[in-house]
């Protein structure tokens, strides 16, 4: 691990071996932190924090980066349980007293929804009111025997 940062050596051993195996992920990639930021939605700052232990990865960063690595199966698996046991243990930034814990702002770690878009499942639209749809036909066909009335008159 020559070109890292050497961590903080406060840090607990389930964080340290987890940062460890993602640096690993990245080198076996080739990829800068910019090339890697491209490939799967992170940005080059997030990767930094990640691979630095300032802040743990959501667990979708880091099924994207196995996927880059070329990693899946059992190994990928391995790496998501490094996951949960690293985010367990991570430090926690000391909340203000003046704000609670779940205030805007306030840090918490937890499994980070953003998925990316070309893996969000496609939402239906919401249904719509069928009472527009026969308010228009009724009008259409209002207008229909006018019409035929009209013409029945104008050649009577």
């Amino acid at each position: 691990m020559s070109g890292w940062q050497p961590l903080p050596d406060e840090l607990p051993s389930e964080v340290r071996h987890f940062v460890e195996q993602l640096r690993l992920l990245k080198d076996r990639t080739g990829l800068s932190l910019v090339a890697l930021g491209a490939r799967t939605a992170y940005s080059k700052s997030s990767w930094q924090r990640y691979l630095n232990a300032v802040q743990p990865p959501p667990r979708q960063a880091v099924a994207a980066l196995c996927r880059v690595a070329g990693v899946g199966g059992p190994d990928a698996e391995r790496h998501t349980v490094r996951w949960e046991l690293a985010v367990q243990a991570w430090p926690r930034p000391a909340v203000a007293p003046d704000r609670p814990e779940g205030a805007a702002g306030a840090e918490r770690y937890e499994d980070d929804p953003t998925v990316p878009w070309w893996e969000r499942p496609v939402e239906e639209p919401p249904p719509r009111s069928s009472g527009r749809l026969l308010l228009s036909a009724v009008l259409l066909l209002l207008v229909l025997v006018l019409i035929a009335v009209a013409g029945v008159v104008a050649f009577a």
